[in-house]
């Protein structure tokens, strides 16, 4: 049933209704998709990563495989920042964590092209 507005906001009934957090199953979705991200990124920089371990590698492997470790350390740092985030009362969208997530998976697709094209 949906809150009664009040006279302040009648164009908005739910302004006025007392929020409360989501104990459904809503924040463990969205930590298991963060979970689910890490690893297929894990897995990306490990194959990013293989080259390096070739007897005739060189400085352009390494650097690809310290690019590919750190970024996959930024997504999982930056995932369990996000899903203590989840714990919160009310959980604060976070645009900006979003922008790096998608910056870091871009990273990381070209560093596994690239890897692919070797």
């Amino acid at each position: 049933m949906a809150p009664e507005p009040c006279a302040e906001h009648e164009r908005d009934p739910g302004a006025c209704a007392e929020l409360t957090r989501d104990p459904g199953a809503s924040p463990e979705r969205t930590r298991l998709a963060w979970r689910r991200t890490g690893l297929s990124a894990a897995v990306v920089a490990l194959f990013a990563a293989r080259p390096a371990f070739a007897p005739d590698s060189g400085p352009a492997q390494w650097l690809a495989a310290a690019a590919a470790m750190l970024s996959w350390a930024a997504m999982v740092a930056l995932a369990l920042h996000r899903a203590r985030g989840l714990r919160a009362r009310f959980p604060a969208a976070a645009p900006r964590s979003v922008r790096a997530y998608a910056l870091i998976t871009t990273l990381l697709a070209i560093l596994g092209g690239w890897v692919v094209m070797l």
